[in-house]
């Protein structure tokens, strides 16, 4: 059985945007470039020593239909929402959120000493669970398992597996990998992904060598189908997130917070803001 080895088929240069109350962005999926990779909505890195850039936060607002997962590598993010959880997530923990039938939160971060840095990614939910129940998983850094392989490479598994090691996230319909993966200089790294599945890395420190291309961050890089995906380095060192997940091949209809199948089902969630009953008891 021959092994396939995923191409690169794009590079994404991610674009600056301003979110929530005035948050500065890199985002690199759901822009005029890139709208859509099934089944993952939008990709955001926010990071910035400047507080200006982020202490405005995200304020009270709505989410129906999708899954957000919110990594930090450092500072801290303060949240409560609509059906009673609150805390924060700090540097290294995941928070893991299925908004499904309707949640109302806010995300606030905090002033950082140095730099704050993390990722939102948005993950489409199948028609048959976009009413779902709500639910969190909130993970803290320190339950993450890691794996240290022979050759240097890093990987903290927060969601798939990597050889026997499984991701610390569970029960999620696309049936996603999520890792965050260090290499050192002149060592190469490879892993299976499911063929048919959608992946993607996100490189955000170093030098990788994807495909046949020197990557420097940030850039989104998107591969083509096959069965893994391999990355190596020069002399510099590289870090990057490795996602992918099973496509829905599903309609989508989107309005800001909501993502739903069809017009009518965003109408619906507008009218059920508007009366009241947009967080279901």
């Amino acid at each position: 059985m021959n092994t396939q080895i995923r191409k690169v088929a794009r590079i994404i240069e991610p674009e600056y945007v301003m979110e929530g109350a005035g948050v500065k962005l890199r985002r690199s999926i759901a822009t005029q470039t890139l709208n859509y990779l099934d089944p993952f909505l939008l990709f955001d890195h926010f990071g910035s020593a400047n507080p200006e850039d982020y202490v405005k936060g995200f304020p009270w607002h709505p989410h129906r239909g999708i899954e957000t997962v919110t990594y930090m590598i450092s500072g801290v993010v303060n949240h409560h929402d609509s059906i009673g959880n609150s805390g924060c997530i700090t540097a290294g923990d995941v928070q893991w959120m299925t908004a499904g039938s309707g949640i109302m939160h806010e995300e606030m971060p905090q002033q950082a000493e140095d730099e704050l840095k993390g990722f939102q990614l948005w993950v489409n939910l199948p028609a048959k669970l976009k009413m779902t129940k709500p639910r969190y998983q909130d993970v803290l850094s320190k339950t993450i398992p890691e794996v240290l392989r022979d050759d240097g490479a890093k990987i903290r598994v927060i969601a798939g597996k990597v050889g026997e090691v499984q991701g610390i996230v569970t029960e999620i319909y696309a049936d996603p990998t999520y890792l965050d993966v260090t290499v050192p200089p002149n060592k190469s790294f490879s892993q299976p992904v499911a063929k048919g599945h959608n992946a993607f890395a996100y490189v955000f420190e170093g030098v990788g060598i994807l495909g046949e291309d020197a990557i420097s961050y940030p850039k989104l890089v998107i591969f083509g189908d096959g069965d893994i995906v391999k990355v190596r380095t020069q002399e510099a060192p590289v870090r990057f997130l490795l996602v992918s997940g099973k496509p829905l091949n599903e309609p989508i209809a989107r309005y800001g917070p909501f993502v739903m199948n069809t017009r009518e089902e965003i109408e619906q969630a507008l009218e059920d803001l508007r009366n009241g009953t947009f967080v279901k008891k």
